[in-house]
This record gives structure tokens, C-alpha cells and sequence, in this order.
């Protein structure tokens, strides 16, 4: 408790404030659409502080709301089966990341950050549905996990390219939002272990992380109760820009 106390007031009460605003409005996000915790907390909190220092916060809501996310819907044991190419790829180019480029700081990380969430709301707003076939998908999935565990290991962002790609295997609604659980629960599982092998994972970044689990949770409640009541596309749709203007602004200002 007086590490979790010493860490806040480091902080100081705006950024505790930002904190708590950034993980009630992503896990909102992340109920409505079955992503963007990760995605949002890392560009809104980057605006404030250091990547590690946002990736090391996202730790224990991520696992855990992704974890729920994939617990539910029936299909887990045969996307397990499908995609450990891919899986597995990401765990091996997450791990290389931390120890060729890791999360150090500074402006090209912030801008890599952006560039990151930049072609993810590009890729949304603008990209035709895609669909990858069988003979592709051998190759195609392994390449894809390297590369999204590359991008996470530098910027705490691991949907690029994982997203686009899973979209385009044809899965159900319900496979694949249990699909994008499976491979976020990966990701911020190689994210943690890349901190902790650096350091940058200690307890009171573990005890900031717990207390951020309860915003997330809340806000992906939230989030549950309006995906009933609103146009999913739409909501999407400003998801999207909102993200675009955000990487934009760390792409420029970083």
C-alpha cells in the first residue's frame, strides 16, 4: 500500500486524475467494440508520461479484461489450434524487440507510438475488407505475429498488424472477438515480461496497475451496456477518427 501511494503521489493528482479518466473511457471503448484498452491508454497517457511508465500501468487491466473477453464464447480450444503460429510469433518478436529496441523513452518512441495508432485508424476507416485464404494464412499469420510483437516490444501497442489480419480470417463475430482477446492476452503478457527484464516492471508499477484494473472494469461495464443501445458502426467510426487525431498529434509532437 505504501508503494501503490508513493507511486500516485509521484504522479501528482492531474496525472492520477488522467489516469483513472484514460482507463474508465478504454475499457468503455474496449466494451463496445471488443478493443482499444490498450490502444487508448498507451496514446493518452503518452501525451503525459513515458511509454514504459504507460505500458507498465496497462499491465494488469489488459491481462485481466482480455482475459474475460476470451473466456466466453465457445470457440477458444480451436482458435487455439488455428492461430499458435501466430501467437507464438508474437511472444518471439515481442521478446526481440525488448532486447534490439525495448521501450527507452524519448521523442522516436512517442512518434513511433502515433505512427502506430495512426495507421491502425487509417487502416479502419479507409481499408476494404480483406480475406485471407488457407495457403496464405500458413505464412501470412507468423509474419504478422513477429511483426505486432516488434511494434508492441517499442511502442506498447500491439494492434498492428494483429487486428487487420484477424478481421480478415472470416471468423463470427463471436470468434473473433474471442480471437482478439487471445492475442491481446499474448501481447500483454510478452509486454510484461520485456518490462520486467528491463526493469521497468517493479511493485509499484505492479500496485499502480491493480488500482488501474478498477477504471477499466467500470468502463468496460459501461461499455457492455451501450453496445446494446447504439450503432456500433458509427461508434466505430468516431473511434477511429478520435484515434487518428491522437497518433497524429504524437506523430508531430512527440
Amino acid at each position: 500500500m505504501n508503494t501503490l501511494s508513493a507511486f500516485y503521489q509521484n504522479l501528482g493528482l492531474t496525472l492520477s486524475l488522467l489516469v483513472i479518466a484514460t482507463f474508465l473511457l478504454a475499457g468503455m471503448i474496449k466494451g463496445v467494440i471488443g478493443l482499444g484498452l490498450p490502444t487508448i491508454a498507451m496514446g493518452l497517457l503518452g501525451l503525459a508520461m513515458a511509454p514504459s511508465q504507460a505500458a507498465a500501468l496497462l499491465i494488469i487491466p489488459a491481462t485481466l479484461t482480455n482475459v474475460w473477453q476470451l473466456a466466453f464464447g465457445g470457440h477458444l480450444l480451436g482458435l487455439i489450434k488455428r492461430l499458435w503460429p501466430m501467437l507464438l510469433a508474437i511472444f518471439i518478436g515481442t521478446g526481440a524487440g525488448t532486447v534490439w529496441i525495448g521501450m527507452a523513452g524519448g521523442q522516436w518512441v512517442v512518434r513511433a507510438l502515433g505512427g502506430a495508432l495512426m495507421l491502425y485508424a487509417l487502416s479502419g476507416l479507409f481499408l476494404p475488407a480483406l480475406r485471407v485464404g488457407g495457403q496464405s494464412e500458413r505464412w501470412l499469420g507468423p509474419l504478422c505475429g513477429v511483426v505486432t510483437g516488434v511494434i508492441t516490444s517499442a511502442t506498447g501497442v500491439f494492434v498492428i498488424p494483429a487486428v487487420p489480419y484477424l478481421q480478415a480470417l472470416g471468423l463470427s463475430k463471436d470468434e473473433l472477438v474471442q480471437a482478439l482477446g487471445l492475442s491481446f492476452t499474448v501481447s500483454t503478457l510478452a509486454l510484461a515480461a520485456g518490462l520486467l527484464w528491463r526493469g521497468a516492471l517493479g511493485g509499484g508499477e505492479l500496485s499502480a496497475s491493480l488500482l488501474a484494473l478498477i477504471p477499466a472494469v467500470l468502463g468496460m461495464l459501461l461499455g457492455q451496456w451501450l453496445r446494446q443501445r447504439i450503432s456500433a458502426v458509427l461508434f466505430k467510426r468516431v473511434f477511429f477518427i478520435g484515434l487518428g487525431v491522437l497518433g497524429g498529434h504524437l506523430l508531430i509532437n512527440g
